[in-house]
């Protein structure tokens, strides 16, 4: 895009009004809040909804396959985010993305919300997927749309539109999840779906006036011969995929077990592919070529941050339920509500480090720093762990303040790391790739999630030790030869701050 059209795009966006940002922050900011309100209310209660017995009103599903499953579908759900950022960039523009990934989202809940079983369940993860890659990487792209590239606001709108995204996850899984564990699941479904149907309400009232060009621009249009040719390529692939599966699941070829490992391994083929593909495009220049690579190591490092992130819906939800001790002076608490944790500490936090990076100015530290700091302490959340099982061994319930002492380190992490990726990549991204390269940040997200797919199968009580030290060590490690080469991928950033 050039410099020109940028410009004009962000004057026609109100710049004063929502917390001293641009006005369509407020439309994107509630946006997302319902859009997150009804993901993290689903997650909050579906891994016990699967694995609790059928007379108890769940699916009977096994622990190691219900975990294996809710790591493929958030790996999936980020996965999707590149079909998202191309429809983006080359068919509908930003704006247009989001609407119908938030009307897939809603009919996905509502799927879930019907007592239909497994079928049910895949019916609605499948418009979910679908859904979330079309909204998620483009609502974030359009916030980046409403800043110029030297405005120094940008780092602090992209921290306070992650805190409404964090504030539907807080209170999604303390409505969400007691009216399910208390009640019924489903009914605890139907208010996810009443979630996302009242974020489209939002975004379709006030995006004309506060949003302006932001978003409705089609980056790298396609023409008419390219249409025809992806006509006629996604109708072979879907002819294809039919007929595959077709054959596949009557002779249990394609089974749980081997999706996820299919998964697993296109959650490293695809963001591969991409960086491949991006670097080598004519449309590419040198100063973006040198960005790319720059971009790959805080990728790998943003892959093992959210493989670790991420298990605080998995195994520590399971960890949760079976090894925490429910009650905390005296009064009764679900183990869903341990998912608005990590929102929580967000919502606390983040105006801290939005108000501390707009500080310090010039003198904060890069952004290859302060993602090795995110992922030093996310290991650290799970070194912790290794603690209680060490004391008091792994046969007795532990107290409710190490998983909290848990999710507060992963969550400073997190706040080092997550706004300023995506900061990051909107300012790194090659202009031809900016929708692609902003799904491209959520393919880390969805890499870490398709490895965790094969990582949560060996959780256990009995490996406990073994499995929060070694993973989070790993993390540590990182993290630290991160710091060392930070000034180097300072250098290939040219310039990018």
């Amino acid at each position: 895009m050039e410099n020109f059209d940028r410009q004009k795009i962000v004057q026609s966006v109100p710049q004063r009004g929502f917390f001293g940002q641009p006005k369509g922050l407020f439309t994107l900011f509630f946006t997302e809040f319902w859009e997150r309100f009804s993901y993290y209310g689903m997650r909050a209660i579906l891994l016990f909804y699967m694995y609790t017995e059928v007379v108890d009103g769940g699916l009977g599903i096994s622990t190691e396959t219900a975990t294996s499953i809710m790591a493929i579908y958030g790996a999936l759900v980020y996965m999707t985010g590149v079909i998202g950022g191309w429809i983006s960039d080359r068919l509908l523009g930003g704006q247009q993305t989001v609407f119908y990934g938030g009307i897939l989202i809603m009919m996905g809940h509502i799927v879930l919300a019907l007592p239909i079983g497994v079928t049910g369940l895949f019916l609605s993860m499948l418009f979910i997927i679908l859904g979330t890659g079309l909204l998620k990487p483009n609502v974030s792209n359009v916030v980046g749309d409403m800043y110029s590239p030297k405005d120094n606001r940008r780092d602090s709108g992209f921290s306070i539109f992650y805190m409404g995204i964090n504030m539907g996850a807080l209170i999604a899984p303390l409505i969400v999840g007691t009216v399910g564990q208390e009640y019924n699941y489903h009914l605890g479904f139907s208010l996810a779906a009443i979630g996302m149907f009242l974020g489209l309400v939002v975004f379709v009232v006030t995006r004309k006036k506060y949003l302006g060009l932001a978003g409705t621009y089609v980056a790298n249009p396609l023409g008419d011969a390219e249409k025809k040719k992806v006509i006629k390529r996604f109708g072979i692939g879907a002819v294809i995929i039919a007929i595959l599966l077709a054959i596949t699941i009557p002779t249990n070829i394609l089974t749980i077990t081997t999706f996820t490992y299919l998964i697993s391994f296109l959650g490293i083929a695809i963001p591969t592919a991409y960086f491949i593909v991006m670097y080598r495009s004519p449309k590419t220049d040198a100063d973006e070529r040198s960005r790319i690579l720059a971009y790959i190591p805080l990728f790998i490092a943003s892959m093992v941050f959210w493989a670790i992130q991420e298990q605080g819906s998995i195994i520590l939800a399971l960890y949760a339920k079976e090894r925490t001790e429910l009650s905390f002076l005296g009064f009764d608490i679900y183990a869903s509500w341990f998912q608005s944790l990590n929102p929580l500490f967000i919502i606390i936090l983040a105006p801290v480090f939005a108000s501390l990076w707009m500080k310090l100015g010039d003198r904060q530290p890069s952004t290859p720093k302060k993602f090795s700091l995110g992922i030093i302490l996310g290991g650290i959340s799970f070194m912790i762990l290794i603690f209680p099982a060490v004391i008091n061994g792994t046969e007795t319930l532990v107290s409710p303040l190490w998983l909290v002492l848990s999710f507060f380190l992963v969550v400073l992490g997190e706040l080092c790391l997550s706004p300023v990726g995506l900061s990051a990549t909107t300012k790194l991204a090659p202009a031809a790739f900016s929708a692609q390269t902003m799904s491209l940040w959520f393919m880390s997200n969805a890499a870490g999630q398709a490895v965790n797919a094969q990582i949560v199968k060996l959780y256990d009580p009995s490996t406990e030790i073994f499995y929060f030290g070694i993973i989070g060590g790993i993390a540590v490690l990182l993290g630290f030869i991160l710091f060392a080469f930070s000034k180097k991928i300072q250098v290939f950033m040219r310039g990018v701050l």
